[in-house]
């Protein structure tokens, strides 16, 4: 009952609080959100804990797989590991919300326990359909948590484009999922997987499950935000609440990475190629770096770091190995916590100045010391400061493609890390050590001029108290603790992950497989060394993005006029493609699929 249990009762607790809500005093509330929330953490923690020794299954309705019908909630250990990164981070965002919006009702707490449900149920479900089903319900509460100041003008465009694109990626899910049954007639990823093996010519399953894995994974990539998927992030993140933001970039952007890496291993591994993800992860890796440096807006640049770490994580998925999978699972665990630390810092900022534009906060972070060092340390861990999670993941996955001839990897990933940590870090220069950012030609795009986001608690806080505080250094702290988990267990994890007779065979006949993989080892020398050279170019990065004084001039104006013309073009250029013109995304979204399906029919 322990996989039951943890979906429904955040429903259950939000249909309360919506019914009853308003005549509540506000701590009640509160307190039942949370400890709801700490609750499904303890729930998945214990699953967690069980999944390497018992199998964690449950079909729901009394059914089963003699029937060949039912629908499978199924934990392994990586699935168990990601419910309760969401459950953990929902906590930690109910948490900062204790002395948010202190003029709602309960709406706020039942629409974050839904969103709770919906992950967590989208994570352990067995059943393509209704991974579907959920992974909607996580989009439409999304879409009413980001519109939920619908007041300001801003918050609706952002809320539409989010929801509009979302929708568009979800009718192409649909439609794949209905080539699938109509290809198999099976719901079941355990049981599409037994289908699909060793059928088709060679193995190769033929062009319509090809065609159907093409349209499931847009849905997903669209939620990945990879290129050319991504331009609603940076819209949502912008004018979404800041624990909303913690539960966009900390996990439901990975859900849309681990719905891929589901898909995958559990229906057609060897049978549908991977390559045409990898490229798309790179191109988000090198986007969402440049678009992140080029903000001053601290949520926008969150956003597009967020971008440019799922890149990397769907290239650690599209390398198609188990050991490249250790990685990622590590990246990814890292990375939830320190971003979700970052929006907290960021946050706290906005409803202390009402503001988080790093040029209007330019030295006035002084007066916050805990959450100017969550800002610094959690730049230092986006670049891979030992013994980060984002480290070990780093580490872990340059070694297992290195393996399989992918030199690019290597570079790649310390720029676009170099590059995403330098921003932070300029912006913790810029506010807690009030240097002047350098303007750079074109850096103010059409849509960061003039965007200000209001304060989220109806009085100016003097202080940032502590429960505001509590929830980003716990975050912090979770971070850098994930790449001291010993490697074992999570190459055996990952292993079986990637064992689609091993998912079968527990989802189907409730049978769990012990693999016996070499260890996932992160500290190398080569893995210490690239962090070492990732730090110290984001320390560059920062540096450059600064200048000391007001009055400081620039270095040779003559000499760098042709440079920084072409800078400026190419920087408005990519300003003017992030347009926040719906159509436009929805143009980017259909050229996408075209070159996702070009590419994997090529590859």
């Amino acid at each position: 009952m322990i996989l039951q249990a943890t979906v429904a009762l955040p429903v259950l607790v939000a249909a309360l609080l919506a019914a009853t809500g308003r005549w509540l005093p506000r701590p009640a509330v509160d307190i039942t959100a949370l400890a709801t929330a700490a609750a499904v953490t303890a729930l998945t923690g214990l699953t967690l804990a069980r999944a390497p020794h018992r199998p964690q299954v449950a079909w729901l309705g009394g059914w089963g797989p003699a029937t060949g019908v039912g629908i499978p909630l199924a934990a392994d250990p990586l699935a168990a590991a990601l419910a309760c990164v969401a459950a953990a981070l929902t906590l930690a965002a109910l948490a900062f919300s204790w002395r948010y919006f202190t003029e709602i009702q309960a709406v706020f707490h039942a629409l974050i326990l839904l969103f709770l449900a919906s992950m967590c149920a989208f994570v352990y479900t067995g059943d393509l359909f209704d991974a579907f089903v959920f992974f909607e319900l996580m989009s439409v509460v999304a879409f009413a948590l980001t519109g939920y100041r619908s007041e300001e003008p801003a918050t609706v465009h952002g809320a539409l484009n989010f929801g509009i694109v979302q929708s568009l990626g979800a009718y192409l899910t649909l439609a794949g999922i209905a080539l699938v049954y109509g290809r198999t007639g099976q719901l079941g990823l355990a049981a599409i997987g037994r289908h699909l093996a060793g059928t088709g010519h060679h193995g190769r399953p033929g062009a319509l499950i090809t065609a159907a894995f093409v349209l499931i994974c847009t849905g997903y990539l669209v939620k990945a935000a990879a290129v050319p998927f991504h331009f609603w992030l940076a819209d949502a993140h912008a004018v979404a609440p800041t624990p909303v933001c913690v539960l966009f970039s900390g996990v439901m952007v990975e859900l849309g990475v681990y719905g891929v890496a589901r898909t995958y291993w559990a229906v057609s591994p060897g049978l549908v190629p991977l390559r045409a993800v990898a490229v798309l992860g790179a191109a988000a890796a090198l986007l969402g770096a440049v678009m992140c440096v080029l903000q001053h807006h601290i949520k926008r640049l969150l956003a597009y770091s967020t971008i440019s770490h799922a890149g990397l994580l769907l290239l650690g998925v599209a390398a198609g190995t188990p050991a490249a999978l250790s990685g990622t699972a590590y990246y990814l665990a890292g990375h939830a916590g320190v971003k979700g630390a970052l929006f907290l810092a960021a946050g706290a900022l906005l409803n202390r100045y009402q503001t988080v534009d790093a040029r209007d906060l330019r030295g006035r972070g002084r007066v916050m010391p805990v959450t100017g060092a969550v800002v610094l340390i959690g730049g230092l861990c986006l670049a891979g400061l030992p013994p980060s999670g984002l480290f070990a993941g780093h580490s872990v996955t340059e070694h297992a493609v290195l393996e399989q001839g992918w030199w690019w990897f290597t570079p790649l990933s310390i720029a676009a890390s170099a590059v995403t940590a330098g921003a932070v870090l300029r912006v913790w220069l810029v506010v807690w050590r009030g240097m002047h950012p350098r303007r750079d030609p074109g850096q103010n795009g059409p849509a960061e001029e003039d965007e200000h986001e209001g304060p989220e608690t109806p009085v100016t806080l003097t202080s940032i108290p502590w429960v505001m505080v509590t929830p980003a250094v716990a975050l912090l702290a979770a971070g850098l603790a994930i790449g001291l988990l010993p490697g074992g267990p999570v190459a055996d994890a990952a292993t079986l992950f990637a064992d689609r007779d091993a998912y079968a065979a527990l989802v189907l006949d409730g049978r769990l497989t012990h693999p016996h993989a070499p260890p996932a080892e992160p500290w190398t020398a080569a893995g210490l060394a690239g962090s070492a050279v990732t730090v110290l170019l984001a320390l560059a990065v920062a540096a450059a993005g600064v200048r000391r004084a007001a009055h400081t001039p620039s270095a040779a104006p003559s000499a760098r006029a042709p440079l920084g013309r072409a800078v400026g073009a190419a920087t408005r250029r990519l300003h003017e493609l992030h347009s926040g013109h719906v159509g436009d995304y929805a143009a980017w979204l259909t050229a996408g699929v075209a070159v996702l399906a070009l590419l994997t029919t090529r590859f």
